[in-house]
């Protein structure tokens, strides 16, 4: 059955009920979607046979045309806005403490996890609509401007210096942090002004889309402080904060340390296979609808998520992500792990098939 085959990738739907009843337990409770996220699913990954995918050109179009996998991230957004709301709601009325930082931090951590994720996989499609629904979710998280810096510059700069999202072999994650959050803004705008400029329109018009971004957050941010107050707006901040540097961890993960070739100055080889690290643990891409099958996704980034392979010639992470993002919170561990393993990807051969690198 088509609808059966989606249930796997559904199973973050579990996290909201699950953040919703430990916050009514309070207490250390608050806490378990946290320990669940950060904990349990490296665990699972660990004790789980690997997922491996290798669909056929004619699967991969049936898979693309499912409508069952295409309503697992168009179904999250109103979640995700019930389980935000919700939030910010119980937050408000809360007493300040361990159980109110669990309840901020957990909506945080299914917002980086699964709500960016999930907006990663709608503003990657043609169709208006569900771009606007990433739209939603980005906003969700003070972090709008990622769908133009990753879909038009990421896709376009991944593994040269040009990338911000692109992790320096050596660089610890808390020197990659603030270099990517100020670099994707930036570098958001720098897209923008150049697409108006070949419109002949002006940075300053009504096109750009910084600006509309600007507007949202600045009507979103004015509704929350209305409605509940200053507490509410703490709240809604700080777990749209923990959201996306969980997200920046993720790009960390990704592709840390490879490099495209330089061909001539300024000028870089196509992407490859060899440009992303992948994983094939099982929950984890459930969890991340194949997020870790990140190679494929940037050979052919239009592909939807139910229809990306697994690339056994892309450089494979020793865990899944969920392994990956904690060693990555221990910078001296991480390079004792990934170093080596940089190193002998940087010295594959240059023969594995190429990728478009665009959108």
């Amino acid at each position: 059955m088509a609808f059966k085959s989606a249930v796997p990738y559904a199973i973050g739907f579990v996290s909201p009920p699950l953040v919703v009843w430990s916050t009514l337990m309070g207490g250390a409770w608050t806490w378990l979607p946290v320990v669940v996220m950060l904990a349990g699913v490296p665990v699972a990954d660990a004790l789980m046979r690997p997922h491996l995918l290798h669909p056929s050109a004619q699967e991969i179009r049936d898979l693309e045309q499912r409508l069952s996998f295409r309503a697992v991230t168009w179904l999250w957004v109103p979640v995700h806005v019930a389980l935000v709301v919700w939030a910010v709601d119980m937050a408000s009325n809360r007493p300040m403490g361990w159980s109110l930082a669990g309840l901020v931090l957990s909506v945080a951590v299914v917002g980086g996890a699964i709500g960016i994720t999930f907006a990663h996989e709608l503003v990657h499609r043609s169709g208006r609509r569900e771009r606007v629904l990433g739209d939603v979710l980005l906003a969700l998280v003070s972090y709008p401007h990622f769908a133009i810096e990753h879909v038009h510059g990421h896709h376009r700069h991944v593994a040269t210096p040009y990338d911000p999202a692109t992790a320096r072999m050596g660089e610890g994650f808390y020197q990659f942090l603030p270099r990517t959050l100020w670099g994707s803004v930036v570098h958001a705008w720098g897209i923008e002004r150049e697409r108006l400029a070949r419109r002949s329109r002006g940075v300053w018009s009504v096109g750009n889309t910084m600006l509309r971004y600007a507007a949202t957050m600045a009507l979103l941010y004015g509704g929350v402080y209305g409605i509940w107050g200053a507490r509410g707006l703490a709240v809604f901040f700080l777990q749209g904060v923990g959201a996306f540097i969980l997200l920046e961890a993720i790009n960390y993960v990704e592709h840390y340390g490879l490099e495209r070739r330089e061909e001539s100055p300024g000028t870089y080889e196509r992407v490859s296979v060899r440009h992303s690290w992948d994983s094939s643990h099982r929950l984890s891409n459930w969890l991340l609808i194949n997020l870790a099958r990140h190679s494929d996704h940037h050979l052919t980034a239009s592909r939807r998520y139910p229809a990306l392979s697994t690339r056994e010639q892309a450089p494979q992470l020793p865990a899944g992500y969920g392994t990956m993002l904690l060693l990555a919170l221990v910078p001296p561990l991480w390079r004792q792990v990934m170093d080596s393993r940089v190193i002998a990807a940087r010295g594959a051969p240059h023969d594995a098939p190429p990728g478009v690198g665009a959108v």
